[in-house]
């Protein structure tokens, strides 16, 4: 054992001491993060996770130790023994420990390193392969440091909170039985139950409302979940939700308890008072003036519905506009105004995302003296009086370019929610990520309980088939599911959404009737759901809950560009961990053990 480590030990960390310690005899550990040899001084900037301190080797303090300092290479992890001292009129203001530096006395390297594949430093040109090949040497970086700090940071002051106000830390299984939800499940093989699998929990939702029939009251637990979805910028396979469930609430009730978190956490960490109550929205009016359910309120560029205008001129002439009509299709647009030039190059480009999201193209039209309309194939067709129509609806002005989408709601919906924010990047309104200085939250209430699906023609449970319905829709259950509003609610943040919960459906009668919407009978109830059938009849209290995504908390609250920089060992967009290599092979062996077989090539 080093005796530097085992009878000296440390005595400070590397960004710890200030013009308060000089003279002091200090011991510290960390990797040499530069090296400047002066030949007879040598300087090393030695860092650990809390900064960075020079420490300094001349023959006049120990011969030894300075011989030895010419070994020293980047990422050596070293301890030093030394005097603190210093640095006069050489204060670099940029260190924390600027202005003093240790003159070292002694001098152990407890490792070498190799030569690096990137250094280790705040900004770098590695590219995002390299960095997740070698994660524990990105990790070792001062800025994926920070990040992870924080991050741990979130989760003490969570849980801090949460127990001050009377919330227990329950822990639920990871391996669970299937049940149909929002998201396809990994599933695991049973050795002891040949042909039979678990399914790891993409949630912890049936059993925490368990906790609240077992009479727990207030839950919360920083949990592991699991979801086969596909990758993307704020999405991983297994995430971390900061998971909550309450009896005997109203919505409001939860709302308040959930701002109280945030309101810290923004607090705590950025010194940024959020104004509570935070604002709400009702699903409707996000759909009308956003196309999506997690609107980025940071800047303007809304869209226009203008079905109306035209139904009124049936069509105005357009064939396009006639036959979408017909189909029972949706015309929404988005006004750029004149200040916000798009070349020929930049419509195109637009045209191309708007493709790649399933529309036929870019509707568009650039609005000129009195009105008229150029850069557009519709020019030539549409009637004045529609044209006219369009512009006043738009509120478009001459200079103005107005595109828009037509055709099925959900197409039109997205296709504009995500040029919006591409247009939003494009002109400046909003950074490529991060805040720019601004928290806009929101609530989002009052969605449907149901959305029909074009494929099955069968009525599904927008969220899940546990949300209760506001009881003045109850009549619509057997007569119009579509009109039926439920207490579902997500907690949005500059376009992210950021958490969401419900109300849940404790009334067995009411439950019946929302499984014959679904089409699901008592017997595929019961074998689907029937352990929490049966709860919920032994005296099952009111209760409703939320789930903050902690990813995406820290993303929005560090200003990542990437969810993958705030969770330690992330997966690809392909799902794979570059530096394991995981998904691997496994032995036929293995597979024996388990009862199963692969297909190779299916």
């Amino acid at each position: 054992m080093s005796k530097m480590i085992d009878e000296l030990k440390r005595t400070h960390s590397c960004g710890e001491l200030t013009a308060a310690d000089v003279g002091k005899q200090v011991v510290l550990f960390g990797w040499v993060h530069s090296r400047r040899d002066h030949g007879k001084a040598v300087f090393i900037d030695l860092r650990d996770r809390m900064g960075i301190t020079q420490v300094v080797f001349e023959p006049r303090f120990a011969e030894g130790a300075h011989t030895l300092a010419g070994d020293l290479r980047l990422e050596y992890v070293i301890g030093v023994r030394g005097t603190v001292e210093s640095r006069g009129g050489n204060v670099n203001p940029k260190m924390k420990t600027g202005e003093i530096e240790v003159h070292v006395t002694d001098l152990e390297i407890f490792n070498k390193s190799e030569p690096l594949p990137f250094l280790i430093e705040d900004e770098i040109n590695a590219e995002e392969t390299t960095r997740l090949a070698y994660r524990y040497l990105d990790l070792r970086r001062p800025a994926m440091q920070r990040l992870l700090m924080t991050r741990s940071k979130i989760n003490q002051l969570t849980r801090d909170y949460f127990s001050r106000n009377g919330f227990l830390e329950l822990e639920t299984p990871f391996l669970v039985k299937y049940t149909p939800g929002g998201a396809r499940n990994f599933l695991v093989p049973c050795r002891v139950a040949p042909g039979k699998f678990y399914a790891l929990a993409e949630s912890p939702q049936l059993f925490k409302q368990l906790f609240m029939v077992a009479g727990f009251d207030r839950y919360f637990q920083l949990v592991r979940c699991f979801r086969d979805e596909d990758l993307r910028l704020d999405r991983q396979p297994e995430f971390t939700q900061i998971d909550v469930e309450m009896s005997f609430v109203t919505q409001d009730d939860i709302f308040a308890a959930m701002e109280g978190l945030v309101a810290l956490l923004w607090k705590e960490l950025l010194g940024v008072d959020i104004p509570l109550p935070l604002p709400r929205m009702e699903f409707d009016e996000s759909m009308r003036r956003f196309g999506n359910d997690k609107p980025d309120l940071r800047f303007g560029l809304e869209h226009i519905d203008f079905t109306d205008v035209v139904k009124s001129h049936a069509g105005g002439g357009v064939p396009l506009f006639e036959a979408t009509l017909a189909q029972g299709g949706i015309f929404k647009a988005i006004r750029v105004p004149k200040e916000y030039a798009l070349s020929r190059k930049d419509l195109d480009e637009l045209e191309k995302e708007a493709k790649g999201m399933g529309s036929m193209g870019l509707g568009r039209a650039k609005i000129g003296e009195a009105g008229a309309w150029s850069q557009t194939p519709f020019a030539k067709a549409i009637s004045d009086d529609l044209r006219l129509a369009i512009n006043a609806a738009c509120g478009a002005q001459e200079g103005d370019l107005i595109v828009f989408q037509m055709g099925r709601p959900a197409m039109v919906h997205a296709v504009l929610a995500n040029l919006r924010l591409t247009l939003g990047k494009k002109f400046g309104l909003i950074p490529p990520y991060g805040s720019g200085g601004q928290w806009r939250f929101l609530w989002v209430v009052n969605p449907p309980l149901f959305e029909f699906d074009e494929e099955s023609k069968t009525w599904v449970a927008a969220h899940h088939a546990f949300t209760r319905p506001h009881d003045a829709d109850l009549a619509f259950l057997d007569s119009d599911p579509g009109k039926v509003k439920c207490y579902r609610y997500d907690l949005v943040l500059n376009g992210f959404e950021i958490g969401g919960g419900s109300i849940r459906l404790h009334d067995p009668e009411v439950q019946k009737k929302v499984f014959q919407t679904l089409g699901i009978d008592e017997a595929e109830a019961r074998q689907k759901f029937g352990f929490l059938l049966d709860a919920l009849r032994f005296g099952a209290p009111p209760h409703g809950g939320i789930a903050l995504g902690m990813d995406r908390v820290a993303m929005l609250l560090t200003g990542a560009s990437s969810l993958r920089d705030i969770v330690a060992f992330p997966k690809t967009l392909r799902g794979t961990d570059l530096m394991t290599g995981a998904p691997g092979d496994v032995s036929d062996r293995q597979l024996k053990d388990l009862h199963v077989q692969t297909v190779k090539g299916a």
